[in-house]
C-alpha cells in the first residue's frame, strides 16, 4: 500500500466517526487556539513597547542619580548640564536638557486635579521629540526670569478647561497662578509616564518655587538629565564622555563611586525585550500544557480504534498487508487528528487574538509567520509522539488472534 492509499484510507476511518473525531480534536484546537493567541499578544507586547521607546529617539541618553553613592542626595544640577553642553567635553553630544518633577495639586475653573508639573530646560521638547501643537515653547529668556507660564498635556488641558480655547488662560500650582502658552500634541501614554497629562513649567521657576531640592554641596538640583547623542553610532563615544564630564565635576577617581547612572535606548530595548521575549514564552509553554492533554486524547481515542478494529487489521494482513502499511495507516490517521485540529485552532485563536485588540487600546497582537509554523509543527508532533504507541500496537496484532477477534 503506497502513501496516498494509506491516506485515503486513514481518512474514510475518521469520516466514519465523525462526532467522535470532532470531541478528539477539541483538545488540539484549543492547545493550538491559545498557543497562537497569548503568543500573539505577546509578540504585540514587545512591538508596542519598542514602538514607545523608539518614539522617544533612539539616540537619546538618560542620566540619573545612583542614590546609593549619593548619600540619599540628588547628585545633578544645572553645572552638570553646562559642563555636558561644552562641546569640548563632550563633542559626541548634539543637545542636552534637564528636568525636575513630582506630583502638584493644579486648580483651574473649579476643578481642582492632581497631576505630574515637571521643571523642565527650553530645549527640553526638541530633545525628546515634544511637538508644541498649539502656542508656543518656552524661551531662554522665561529660564532667567523665572516666568509663572506653563505647557501643558493635551488631556490635562481637556480636562481643566473643556472646550475653553486654554492658550492664555491661567492655571493655578502651588497656589500661585501660571499663565498656559502652550498645549503639546497628543503622545499617548509612555513607559512610566504619560505626557499627555503632564504640566511643564520653567526649570528654574519649579527649582525655586515647587521642588527646592539641593545637592550635597547646596546646588539647586535636577531629577534627570537628557542627552541626544549626534548619532545612534555615537551613542557609545556618548556614554564615555558624559562618565568622563560627570567624574571631573563630581570629583569622582573611581568607577564604583560613581553618584550617577546612565542609561541608553539601547539597553531599555534590551532590557524590556528580555522581559516580553520571557513573558511570550511562558505564555506559549501555559498554553502548550493543552495540547499535551489533547495528544493524550489522541492516543487514548486510537487505542479505543485499535481494539475496535481488531478483525479489520487481521484481515489486511492475512490477504498481505505489511506491518509497515498498518503503522502508517494508524500513524496517518492520528497526525491527521492533530493537523485538523491544529489547522482550526490557528484559526479560531488568530480571530480570537484580533477580537481581543479592541480592548487592548493600541496594544496590537501580532500573529506572524513564525507562531503559525510553530504552532502547526507542534501539533503535527503531537499526532505523530502520541499516535506512534496505538500504530505500533496495531501493526504487532498477529493476524490469526485478531481474525478471532469478537
Amino acid at each position: 500500500m503506497n502513501l496516498s492509499e494509506s491516506f485515503l484510507t486513514a481518512l474514510d476511518a475518521l469520516l466514519a466517526n465523525k462526532l467522535r473525531a470532532v470531541l478528539t480534536m477539541l483538545g488540539v484546537i484549543i492547545g493550538v487556539a491559545a498557543v497562537i493567541a497569548l503568543v500573539s499578544i505577546g509578540n504585540g507586547l514587545d512591538a508596542f513597547i519598542t514602538g514607545e521607546i523608539q518614539s522617544i529617539g533612539s539616540n537619546l541618553l538618560f542620566v540619573t542619580t545612583d542614590s546609593e553613592n549619593s548619600g540619599g542626595y540628588p547628585a545633578l544640577s544645572l553645572d552638570d548640564v553646562e559642563a555636558l553642553s561644552d562641546p569640548f567635553n563632550a563633542p559626541a553630544l548634539a543637545a542636552v536638557s534637564a528636568e525636575i518633577g513630582g506630583q502638584q495639586e493644579v486648580i483651574a475653573y473649579g476643578i481642582n486635579e492632581r497631576t505630574a508639573v515637571n521643571g523642565v530646560t527650553y530645549n527640553y521638547f526638541d530633545v525628546n521629540n515634544y511637538v508644541v501643537e498649539l502656542g508656543n515653547g518656552f524661551l531662554q529668556s522665561d529660564l532667567d526670569t523665572r516666568a509663572r507660564v506653563a505647557v501643558i498635556g493635551p488631556e490635562i488641558a481637556e480636562t481643566l478647561f473643556g472646550d475653553t480655547f486654554p492658550i492664555g488662560e491661567s492655571v493655578k500650582i502651588g497656589g500661585v497662578s501660571y499663565e498656559v502658552i502652550g498645549v503639546t500634541e497628543a503622545k499617548g501614554e509612555s513607559v512610566g509616564s504619560n505626557p499627555d497629562t503632564t504640566i511643564f513649567v520653567p526649570l528654574s521657576t519649579a527649582q525655586s518655587r515647587l521642588y527646592p531640592r539641593r545637592t550635597r554641596t547646596g546646588e539647586r538640583a535636577i531629577n534627570l538629565i537628557t542627552a541626544q547623542a549626534v548619532s545612534e553610532n555615537q551613542t557609545d563615544a556618548a556614554i564615555e564622555q558624559i562618565t568622563e564630564t560627570l567624574r571631573d565635576q563630581h570629583g569622582i577617581i573611581y568607577a564604583s563611586d560613581d553618584d550617577f547612572t546612565i542609561i541608553s535606548q539601547t539597553a531599555l530595548l534590551e532590557s524590556f525585550s528580555a522581559i516580553t521575549a520571557t513573558l511570550t514564552l511562558f505564555l506559549g509553554a501555559v498554553a502548550g500544557i493543552s495540547l499535551v492533554v489533547g495528544g493524550i486524547g489522541i492516543m487514548n481515542i486510537m487505542l479505543v480504534s485499535v481494539t475496535e478494529r481488531t478483525r479489520e487489521i487481521g484481515i489486511r494482513k492475512a490477504i498481505g498487508a505489511l506491518r509497515r502499511d498498518i503503522l502508517l495507516q494508524f500513524l496517518i490517521e492520528s497526525v491527521l487528528l492533530s493537523l485538523i485540529g491544529g489547522i482550526i485552532g490557528i484559526v479560531l485563536g488568530a480571530s480570537a487574538a484580533f477580537a481581543l485588540s479592541n480592548f487592548l487600546g493600541e496594544l496590537v497582537p501580532t500573529v506572524d509567520l513564525g507562531t503559525i509554523v510553530m504552532a502547526t509543527s507542534f501539533a503535527t508532533a503531537v499526532g505523530v509522539i502520541f499516535g506512534l504507541y496505538p500504530a505500533w500496537r496495531a501493526s504487532n496484532l498477529r493476524p490469526i488472534e485478531a481474525l478471532r477477534y469478537e
